[in-house]
C-alpha cells in the first residue's frame, strides 16, 4: 500500500516507522463493549461553543446541556473542530494535539465521551499559516521544510478544481526569501504535502491520538483535495484513496471500533467512490445529495427526482452505511445534485433561497468561468421564506417533513444543532464575520435557548419536542437498522414511499410522506399535507 504513495525504497522505510508508531500505540486503545451502529443512534453535530454560558468553559455547558435534554434521543456528536484555530470557525487549525483553552481541555472532552460516542475532526489537507508547523516551515526547519506544498515558476495550474474563487497561490516571506504556497480554501490555510513521508507519519500519529482520546469516529474533512500533481485536477486522485486506506489499516489494528467517515462535498458518484471496495475505506460517507435534494421535494411537491436517487443507493457491503443529514455548519452544496437534478432546477433553488434571504457561494471552473458552488441559508428559511405569511404550524409541518425523510432513510442520522431546535438564520453573523456560512453558526446563550424550550409556544420548543418523537419512534423499531434494507415504492409524486427492514429481514416499517401543502392518497391511507406516517409490522 505505501509503495502506492512512494517509490519501493521509501516505502520500506516508512513501513519501518510506521510500525514503531503502531507499537506505541496497540493494546492502549480501549475498545467500546458497543461498537455496532443500530437503530438506536444518531448524531448531533454542533460546536464546542454551541451554547454558553458566562464563566463556564464552553464544553463544560455543552455537556451539561446534552446531557440533561438530549440523553434520551442522541447517541453520538460530533463536535466541530476544538483545537486552537486562526480563521474559518476552527477549520484552520495551530495545533491538532491540544484543546482550544476557550473550550476547555482534553478532560472535558473525556468527560463529554462517557456519556455520548464522539466524533473528532480531522482536518488534514491544509493547517493554518499561524500554527507552528507552518512558522517552523517559513523558517527554514530542516524538520518542516517539506511540510507544504509550494510552486515555482508559473505553471499550468487551469486544471484544478477547487470550491473557491480566491488565488490558489499564496505568497509568503520565509527566511531564505519568497515562497509560493499552494491554499486550497484560503490565504490562512496552507494544504500539507504528502508526497513527504514525515507529513503521513505525523498525522497517523494525530489520528491515533484522537482515538486514544475517545473519537470513535473521525471524520476526514475536505479529504478529496489531498494529494496535488500538477496537470490533474488535484481532486481524488489515486494517491488520496491509497492515503485513506492507509488510515483505515493502521485504525483496523490499533483501534478496530473507530469509523472513518469521509467529507468530500462533489458529485454523487465521486462521494460514494470513498466506500473504496467496503472494506478498505472509509465505513461512512457524507450523503451530500441529500440536503438539496429533500430542499427541491418540499419546495416543488414533487418526490420524483428524490426517489429516483434513492432507488440506486446502494452500498458495497454490509460494513459501510451512509451519514444522512440535511444541515450542517456549512451551507447547502449544489455539486452532488448535477446530473441529478437539471440545470434549470438548480438555478430554481438559487432563486428561492436569494428570495429566502440567503446568500449564494461560488467556485471557480477550470474554464475560467465560476458557477454557484453552495446556498448559504439556514434549513428552516431555505423551505420556508422567513419574509412570508405562512402560518408558523404549517412551516414547521414542512420543516419536520424534511427532517423525517432524512429519518427514515437507511444510515446514520446527523442532526445539526440550529435543525433540531428550528434556529431561524443568522443574518446579524454574516456582517459581522464577512463570511456568507456565518448565516447558520450562531452560538446561543443556555438561558435563552432554555428559556425557549420551556416555552411551549416557541418554535424551539416545537421543533424539538416534534424532533424526539421522531428520534424515539425510530429507535423502537429494528427496520431502521442503519446497514438494514430499503425499497422505494412508488405512490405517485406527491408521496415520498419506502420500505425499511432490519438487516435479516424480520422486521419492517412501510414510511409514507406526503411532500406537497395538500391531502394526498398513498394506497388505503389518507396523508394530511405534511404528514409522516411509519407502520411497523413484522
Amino acid at each position: 500500500m505505501l509503495s502506492r504513495i512512494y517509490p519501493d525504497q521509501t516505502a520500506a522505510e516508512v513501513e519501518l516507522r510506521l510500525n514503531s508508531l503502531l507499537d506505541k500505540y496497540r493494546g492502549k486503545i480501549p475498545v467500546p463493549i458497543i461498537t455496532r451502529l443500530t437503530e438506536r443512534d444518531a448524531m448531533l453535530i454542533t460546536y464546542g461553543d454551541q451554547v454558553r454560558s458566562p464563566g463556564t468553559p464552553h464544553l463544560q455547558t455543552l455537556t451539561k446541556f446534552c446531557k440533561m435534554h438530549l440523553a434520551n434521543s442522541i447517541s453520538s456528536i460530533h463536535i466541530l473542530p476544538f483545537y486552537p484555530w486562526s480563521s474559518d470557525d476552527g477549520f484552520s487549525v495551530k495545533d491538532y494535539g491540544t484543546v482550544d483553552p476557550a473550550l476547555g481541555d482534553w478532560s472535558d472532552i473525556d468527560h463529554l465521551g462517557r456519556f455520548f460516542r464522539l466524533m473528532f475532526d480531522a482536518v488534514i489537507n491544509h493547517a493554518s499559516v499561524q500554527g507552528d508547523w507552518f512558522q517552523a516551515f517559513l523558517q527554514n526547519d530542516p524538520n518542516f521544510l517539506d511540510f507544504f506544498i509550494t510552486v515555482e515558476g508559473e505553471p499550468d495550474l487551469t486544471q484544478v478544481i477547487r470550491p473557491r474563487t480566491l488565488p490558489l497561490l499564496t505568497e509568503f516571506q520565509s527566511s531564505t526569501g519568497k515562497r509560493k504556497v499552494w491554499t486550497t480554501f484560503s490565504a490562512d490555510q496552507a494544504d500539507l504535502n504528502y508526497a513527504n513521508p514525515e507529513v503521513l507519519l505525523r498525522i497517523l500519529d494525530v489520528l491515533l491520538t484522537y482515538a486514544q482520546h475517545g473519537a470513535q469516529f473521525i471524520r476526514l474533512d475536505a479529504i478529496a483535495y489531498l494529494w496535488k500533481e500538477i496537470g490533474t485536477s488535484c481532486l481524488h486522485q489515486p494517491q488520496t484513496h491509497a492515503i485513506i486506506q492507509l488510515f483505515r489499516k493502521v485504525l483496523d489494528d490499533v483501534a478496530p471500533h473507530v469509523y472513518i467517515i469521509t467529507e468530500t462535498n462533489v458529485p454523487h458518484v465521486d462521494n460514494i467512490s470513498y466506500f473504496g471496495n467496503g472494506e478498505n475505506e472509509a465505513q461512512l460517507v457524507y450523503n451530500f445529495a441529500l440536503p438539496p435534494l429533500v430542499l427541491h421535494t418540499l419546495r416543488t411537491g414533487d418526490a420524483t427526482a428524490l426517489s429516483n436517487w434513492a432507488a440506486g443507493l446502494a452500498l458495497p457491503s454490509e460494513k459501510t452505511t451512509f451519514f444522512n443529514f440535511l444541515a450542517s455548519h456549512d451551507g447547502i452544496g449544489l455539486n452532488p445534485i448535477r446530473g441529478i437534478l437539471s440545470n434549470n432546477e438548480i438555478d430554481q433553488l438559487v432563486q428561492d433561497t436569494l428570495q429566502h434571504g440567503g446568500l449564494i457561494s461560488y467556485k471557480n471552473n477550470p474554464d475560467g468561468t465560476q458557477s454557484p458552488y453552495e446556498m448559504n441559508i439556514n434549513y428552516f428559511d431555505a423551505l420556508s421564506d422567513p419574509g412570508g405569511y405562512e402560518p408558523l404550524p404549517f412551516q414547521i409541518d414542512r420543516f419536520m417533513a424534511a427532517q423525517a425523510i432524512m429519518l427514515m432513510l437507511r444510515g446514520l442520522p446527523g442532526i445539526y444543532f440550529h435543525s433540531l431546535f428550528g434556529s431561524r438564520g443568522w443574518k446579524d453573523g454574516v456582517r459581522q464575520t464577512g463570511q456568507n456560512r456565518s448565516i447558520n453558526r450562531e452560538k446561543l446563550e443556555l438561558t435563552n435557548l432554555e428559556a425557549d424550550l420551556t416555552n411551549p409556544r416557541s418554535i424551539r420548543s416545537q421543533v424539538f419536542r416534534r424532533y424526539c418523537d421522531l428520534l424515539s419512534r425510530r429507535a423502537s423499531s429494528q427496520a431502521f437498522d442503519p446497514y438494514g434494507n430499503q425499497e422505494i415504492l412508488d405512490m405517485g409524486p406527491a408521496v415520498f414511499a419506502l420500505r425499511r427492514s432490519s438487516s435479516d429481514g424480520r422486521y419492517r416499517t412501510l414510511c409514507l410522506q406526503n411532500v406537497t401543502a395538500i391531502e394526498q392518497e398513498a394506497g388505503e391511507f389518507i396523508l394530511a399535507p405534511y404528514q409522516t406516517l411509519w407502520i411497523n409490522s413484522m
